[in-house]
């Protein structure tokens, strides 16, 4: 059985194979704008509905209960740089939309976004895995983690979108395919 740890880290690694797509997309000059949709709703749907939404509620508030504050430290940071990435996954969004109006210039502000949120989240995502998800594992009991990863169970099976993990795991597979193969 994973632990809830090793979960977020899975996580981790298929979210590091979409930054690599978005990364090689970057080097298109004419990207297609499905694949481009395609990356927005699997983080906004994966990568924050799903990954988040378990570090949000249920990580960082159990961290918190342990003694770890949410307003600076380490879970504090975990919070920001989780705000920083919705606000270039808007930004590639509001980009897309400008591309499927014509306005080809838009696609500066999309690479702009999207180069933005990969060096953001390959840091972000360095330092849960080397910092933040040590230190939970180290003062959590064995039936905090247990029922933390029974948890994070429970919010796969009940994602919303009728979709399930691995909905989302075969569209990073698909778009991984296309560009790094």
């Amino acid at each position: 059985m994973s632990t809830a740890i090793q979960n977020l880290e899975t996580d981790h690694g298929y979210i590091l194979s979409l930054i690599e797509v978005m990364e090689q997309i970057t080097l298109t000059v004419d990207p297609n704008p499905e694949h481009l949709e395609m990356i927005v709703a699997v983080i906004r749907e994966y990568a924050d509905g799903l990954h988040h939404t378990k570090e949000e509620n249920l990580l960082f508030p159990l961290m918190v209960k342990k003694g770890y504050s949410a307003e600076k430290g380490p879970v504090a940071v975990m919070l920001y740089e989780h705000q920083l990435g919705r606000n270039f996954v808007t930004g590639i969004a509001e980009g897309i939309i400008q591309l499927r109006d014509g306005k080809r210039e838009a696609i500066k502000a999309v690479y702009s976004n999207m180069l933005g949120y990969a060096d953001l989240l390959k840091n972000h995502i360095a330092k849960e895995n080397n910092v933040l998800f040590p230190m939970a594992d180290n003062v959590f009991t064995e039936t905090e983690k247990e029922s933390l990863s029974a948890a994070f169970t429970e919010v796969e099976f009940n994602q919303q979108e009728g979709k399930r993990k691995q909905d989302y795991i075969s569209q990073i597979e698909t778009l991984v395919a296309i560009y790094t193969a």
